[in-house]
């Protein structure tokens, strides 16, 4: 994501340097540039990590840094002289400057920013550069942010078609740019967490993606929308695309502009309806009405009943969900839930499921209690019942603050075993929702200690390969935390991930890839030695060259470490041979003739 910034933060630095000398002087600028790298590579390779108490992400961002100076000390690109020219006339340009349209295409091509997604991530890029200098950016990160703009605003007029975000100098708008709303000529910064990743605007509408990450609504949707199927942050899959409000961060929000004196930013008026606003017609409320009453009754089978006609309508539409909720039926449900009556039992969390696909009865159904009662309903259930458990854990877990709540409640255990003896549709439910709470650090420990691993390596050798995908994506996340590092490689996992790497998919081959990464990390030759033997060498190159981003990058770090391990063999090698003493060379026989 950075790697455009990069190229245009080292060429700013030799403009400013070449300004005040000659061409000429190039050549000394790079061996100098070259220097620094030789000894910044040095001294990272010479730190001994394993006596360093640091994660296994941490150790493998290193290896890739060290990776990448080494290649740089042994290739040296020519300098790109049009490339050069071309930045140095829009940095000495002024802001207000006309800028050549044959230049600004040079640029978007030669950078590669010729498309939203592109722009998107040097400006995420470009916003992390302004935070980290601590609201006192340097003139490079002012002349960057000026290229930046430029280029989107060439690209906008060539394409009119595309939807770029705002990427203007927004970026450097927390620097004293006035907050909109605000008529005080006073320059107000806006925090941080208050910023949408993509627009780098206050945020009106924030809601929470898959990954965890906060988004403005209308920002996200449009990203989604384009086709998208990732954070635009973190590059994780989303492995939905729900977006539940972040309440507590636009309360913040309010809060702020109050202290401030500054108008809180208004959310945008959308189709659904709010809590307080019902949309189904007097007839349904009554219905629906006579429905909770029913369910409200000690007669069990009015219970029944009622339960099966609320989850029937719950699932028909969102105005039912909100109907039902507004009502009061979810704590009667949450009551059902540890009824014998099996049908009964299935019927309220049924319910409770097609209630929990509309954002705002999340919250309510956790507030509730009915997190036991759901658990209980997964260990003890009928099939069906206990496969409705699992994916409403999932709907729920949604929210992160309940990821938390649920991966206390015993509900992981209770979820292995269901991925392990449900039908099929059971599995995928019980999976996707391990792999939603497993996003969360303390929830994978738990997992790995209900014995997730093997029943993953289990699904991972059926015939009918129905899992994989599912049991891939959680040994990614599993394999950087210690105890499910450990698990896998217990599980003898090796010859399975280095098959996949060379037939699977590209999602597939991408995370098989992201797990050895963890398992080869710290002294774990045993694993290098045993992919060696597997031939590992010829399906990897192929995924650096044709895997998605991250099995490229997975890939490349993976590639490194085994040609460290090739090359430390053949050290070891030779100087097993210098030690040895030589062979005795045999006497030399002469033949005596008898005299």
């Amino acid at each position: 994501m950075l790697k455009c910034i990069i190229i245009i933060e080292v060429m700013l630095a030799l403009t400013h340097l070449l300004e005040r000398g000659t061409v000429l002087e190039r050549d000394l600028i790079m061996k100098k540039f070259q220097e620094v790298t030789a000894q910044l590579e040095h001294a990272l390779a010479g730190i001994s990590y394993d006596e360093l108490d640091i994660s296994d992400e941490v150790r493998e961002q290193v290896e890739l840094v060290i990776s990448q100076f080494k290649r740089a000390k042994v290739r040296l690109d020519t300098p790109d002289a049009e490339l050069y020219e071309d930045l140095l006339a829009v940095y000495k340009q002024s802001n207000d400057g006309i800028t050549d349209p044959d230049v600004l295409r040079r640029l978007a091509e030669r950078l590669q920013l010729m498309g939203i997604s592109d722009l998107t991530h040097e400006s995420l890029a470009l916003h992390e550069m302004v935070v980290s200098s601590g609201g006192d950016p340097e003139e490079s990160i002012e002349k960057m942010s000026m290229l930046l703009k430029r280029i989107k605003d060439f690209i906008q007029t060539d394409n009119p078609e595309i939807d770029i975000p705002a990427i203007e100098n927004s970026h450097l708008s927390g620097l004293g740019e006035q907050v909109p709303g605000n008529d005080s000529p006073k320059s107000i910064t806006i925090p941080d967490d208050f910023r949408c990743p993509i627009s780098l605007e206050l945020m009106k509408d924030p809601v929470i993606v898959s990954t965890g990450q906060t988004y403005e609504r209308q920002c996200i949707e449009k990203w989604i929308d384009a086709g998208h199927g990732t954070c635009p942050k973190t590059q994780q899959t989303l492995s939905s695309t729900a977006l539940t409000p972040n309440y507590v961060l636009r309360s913040l929000i309010a809060q702020w502009c109050e202290a401030n004196g500054i108008e809180a930013p208004k959310r945008p008026g959308y189709p659904r309806p709010s809590k307080t606003v019902s949309l189904c017609s007097p007839e349904e409320c009554a219905m629906i009405d006579s429905l909770i009453r029913k369910l409200a009754s000690s007669i069990l089978e009015d219970q029944r009943s009622a339960a099966g006609e609320l989850r029937l309508l719950a699932k028909r539409n969102a105005d039912n969900r909100v109907c039902i909720a507004e009502a009061g039926a979810i704590p009667l449900l949450v009551n059902l839930l540890s009824t014998f009556d099996p049908l009964t039992q299935e019927h309220a969390v049924t319910a409770l499921l097609n209630l929990s696909i509309c954002e705002e009865n999340k919250g309510n159904i956790v507030t509730s209690g009915a997190l036991p009662g759901i658990v209980h309903v997964l260990k003890r259930g009928s099939m069906e019942a206990r496969e409705n458990a699992a994916a409403t854990l999932f709907s729920l877990s949604v929210v992160d603050d309940n990821k938390v709540t649920i991966g206390g409640s015993g509900a992981i255990p209770a979820l292995v075993i269901l991925l392990s003896e449900g039908s099929q549709r059971g599995k995928k439910d019980a999976a996707t929702a391990l792999f939603n709470l497993c996003i969360y650090q303390g929830n994978k420990g738990r997992a790995v200690r209900a014995g997730l691993v093997p029943t993953l390596m289990k699904l991972l050798t059926e015939p009918e390969a129905a899992m994989v995908d599912e049991v891939l994506a959680i040994l990614a996340i599993l394999s950087s935390h210690s105890e499910g590092k450990a698990a896998i490689g217990a599980a003898e996992a090796v010859p399975l991930l280095v098959d996949v790497i060379g037939n699977g998919s590209p999602r597939n081959k991408e995370n098989a890839a992201a797990v050895l990464v963890h398992l080869s990390s710290g002294d774990q030759q045993k694993y290098l030695a045993q992919m060696q033997e597997l031939g590992i060498m010829e399906p990897l190159l192929d995924l650096v060259q044709n895997g998605t981003d991250r099995g490229k990058r997975k890939a490349g770090q993976l590639l490194e470490r085994m040609n460290r391990f090739v090359e430390h063999q053949k050290q070891q090698l030779q100087a097993q041979k210098q030690s040895e003493p030589p062979e005795p060379q045999p006497l030399s026989s002469t033949s005596h003739s008898d005299s």
